[in-house]
C-alpha cells in the first residue's frame, strides 16, 4: 500500500475492505481497524510476517504458515515441530541464528511496517493470550530510521516470567549513548494481581489500551492504568539524535515467541498453544492541541 492510499483511508474511503473513518467512539474516531472476521488466511497486504530466527535468543523460529484467522479472531500458533534451519552454518556458532542446526519450534509474528503506522491516538487491542511455560506474547509498537532502541519501543503487553513468577508488563524504551542499549520505563504486574480477582482470567478475552498523546504514553488493561510515561522525560541519546522518539509515528507487531532472554522453560507438554486476537483498531481524536499523522512507508 502507498502513502497516498493510506492517507485517503483516514478520510474514510474504503481499505482493506474496512470503512475507516465513519465509526467514532465518544470524542475518538476510528481511523484503522482489522476485525479479523474472515476464516482462513489473514490480510497479506495488512499483515508483514517475519521470518527465521529474529531477536532475544528466542527457541521459536517464526514463519507465516502458524497464523491464521477462525471464529472472528487472528491467531498464532506456537508449535513444537522439527526442521532442518536453512540458515545454519557450521562455522557460525557464535551466531546463536545460524548456529542451531536444527528448528525445534515454531510460531509467528506480524508487522503493520509496511502497510500502517501513526502518530498519536488510542490503541485498542482485544485478546486472550497463552500463559504456559515459555510463553511469551506481545502487543508492541516500533518507530523506522533510527536503530533500536532509539527508534523507539512501546510494550502494550508482554507476558512472561520474571524468576519463575509469571508477570503481565507495560513498558517504553528509547536510546542512550550506548549501541543497542535502552532506557527503559517498565511496569511488571505480578499475574496473580489478575488472577486473585478472577481464577479463570486466562481463560477470557481482555482489553489492552494505549492512550498515547504529545502529553503521554498511558497503557491500559481492562481499564486499570498499568504504566504512564510523561513524554517530557523521554529523551534519546546521542545516537538517536537526542530526540523524543515518540513524537514519530509507529508500526504496529504482534507475535507469540518461545523461551529465549525472558520466555523462560517451555512446557513441552502444553504445546501447541494459541494466542488469539478479536480486533484491533486505532482511534484519534480531533483537537487543536493535538497533531495527527497517519503514514506508510514507501514501498
Amino acid at each position: 500500500m502507498n502513502k497516498r492510499a493510506l492517507w485517503l483511508a483516514a478520510i474514510g474511503v474504503l481499505i482493506m475492505g474496512l470503512p475507516l473513518s465513519a465509526q467514532v467512539q465518544g470524542e475518538w474516531t476510528l481511523v484503522w481497524s482489522d476485525e479479523f472476521n474472515t476464516e482462513g488466511d489473514y490480510n497479506h497486504e495488512v499483515w508483514e510476517p517475519e521470518e527465521g530466527f529474529v531477536r532475544n535468543h528466542e527457541a521459536q523460529w517464526y514463519q507465516g504458515e502458524n497464523v491464521y484467522q477462525k471464529d472472528g479472531c487472528l491467531v498464532i500458533e506456537a508449535r513444537k515441530e522439527q526442521k532442518k534451519n536453512p540458515r545454519y552454518w557450521s562455522e557460525g556458532m557464535r551466531d546463536w541464528r545460524s548456529g542451531r542446526e536444527f528448528i525445534e519450534y515454531t510460531a509467528s509474528s506480524l508487522t503493520t511496517r509496511k502497510s500502517f503506522s501513526f502518530l498519536y491516538g488510542r490503541l485498542e487491542v482485544r485478546a486472550k493470550i497463552p500463559t504456559a511455560g515459555g510463553a511469551w506474547p506481545a502487543i508492541w509498537l516500533l518507530g523506522e530510521g533510527m536503530p533500536w532502541p532509539s527508534c523507539g519501543e512501546i510494550d502494550v503487553m508482554e507476558y512472561y516470567r520474571i524468576e519463575g513468577v509469571p508477570h503481565i508488563l507495560a513498558n517504553a524504551a528509547w536510546g542512550n549513548d550506548q549501541p543497542y542499549s535502552a532506557v527503559w520505563n517498565s511496569k511488571k504486574i505480578p499475574f496473580s494481581h489478575f488472577t486473585e480477582k478472577d481464577p479463570q482470567w486466562a481463560e477470557q478475552f481482555h482489553l489492552w489500551r494505549m492512550d498515547w498523546s504529545p502529553e503521554a504514553i498511558r497503557i491500559y488493561l481492562d481499564d486499570e492504568q498499568l504504566n504512564d510515561i510523561p513524554m517530557s522525560q523521554i529523551v534519546n541519546g546521542s545516537i538517536g539524535k537526542n530526540i523524543n522518539p515518540f513524537t514519530r509515528p509507529q508500526y504496529l507487531l504482534l507475535n507469540l515467541a518461545l523461551g529465549g532472554d525472558n520466555g523462560g522453560e517451555i512446557d513441552d507438554s502444553a504445546l501447541p498453544i494459541k494466542y488469539e486476537i478479536d480486533y484491533v483498531r486505532v482511534y484519534q481524536q480531533a483537537t487543536p492541541h493535538h497533531s495527527h499523522v497517519l503514514s506508510a512507508p514507501a514501498p
